[in-house]
């Protein structure tokens, strides 16, 4: 095995978040987008938006979070979550509102929004205690359905009410779990390359802080996960790796597929 710890896989990621009231379609069987949030740089809350900009591979334009080397470039939720708990308006943060849970789809799984862009479901957004703002006990009562965090895989604008459909998991499936993301990271990094704790959790999607755990977590793994990360300045004969392609990887099955629209829920 390589000297690498075998790692449970957990291909589906959770979902669910919302703060407006649904819009379908005249069928009432399709999709849309109910409502469109942003989060300027600077801003600590969300602005309710008509209009989007999604740029490949960074993220949406104008979004603190947009960054082309991070798994949770934007945040996807579910109106059944707010309306279940009773929350505000942008209680989770959401930046698309969908009328449908998500929380099914499986990590890899790419949605077209509108007639253009195109998004990649990547892992659960964990729940945290600051959600214990908007009611007691949330964070424990929401469990897996804080919403979906995803990646922009082609780009273009998204507006209100724009269709979205499942294109199926074209790409590969990210664990909800942390420990196997950064196990994961490692696994796609070119042979005879390093890469620095702060760029091996911002590829991971985590906070710099769990930077502190690497060291013991890594030598847990053997010392062929132990061996590629290493702190910012420890100098390496190596090359250090920047994460190019990480995020690439497909499916062995055909891009061409037909879209399906996203079955609204029933009544």
């Amino acid at each position: 095995m390589d000297g690498r710890a075998q790692r449970r896989q957990v291909p589906r990621c959770g979902g669910g978040v919302a703060g407006a009231e649904v819009t379908l379609t005249d069928d009432g069987d399709r999709v849309k987008l109910a409502s469109l949030s942003l989060r300027p740089t600077g801003s600590a809350a969300p602005q309710t938006v008509e209009r989007l900009m999604l740029m490949a591979g960074a993220g949406i334009d104008g979004d603190r979070h947009r960054d082309p080397a991070s798994p949770r470039q934007l945040l996807l939720a579910s109106s059944a979550t707010y309306a279940d708990l009773n929350l505000a308006p942008h209680a989770l943060r959401e930046n698309l509102l969908l009328d449908t849970p998500i929380d099914a789809l499986p990590s890899g799984t790419v949605l077209q929004i509108g007639d253009r862009a195109q998004v990649r479901l990547m892992f659960a957004c964990e729940a945290c205690g600051r959600l214990d703002l908007h009611g007691a006990h949330v964070a424990a009562r929401i469990g897996a359905r804080r919403g979906v965090l995803a990646r922009v895989v082609q780009g273009g604008a998204i507006c209100t009410g724009d269709t979205v459909r499942d294109l199926g998991p074209l790409l590969s499936a990210w664990s909800d779990d942390w420990h196997e993301r950064v196990a994961q990271v490692i696994d796609a990094m070119p042979r005879d390359t390093v890469i620095d704790y702060a760029l091996l959790a911002r590829l991971a999607g985590i906070q710099s802080t769990y930077c502190r755990a690497f060291p013991r977590f890594l030598a847990s793994l053997g010392p062929a996960y132990a061996a590629r990360a290493v702190p910012a300045r420890t100098i390496s004969h190596l090359p250090r790796w920047d994460g190019r392609g990480l995020f690439d990887a497909v499916m062995p099955r055909p891009v061409s597929v037909q879209p399906s629209p996203l079955a609204a829920p029933s009544a």
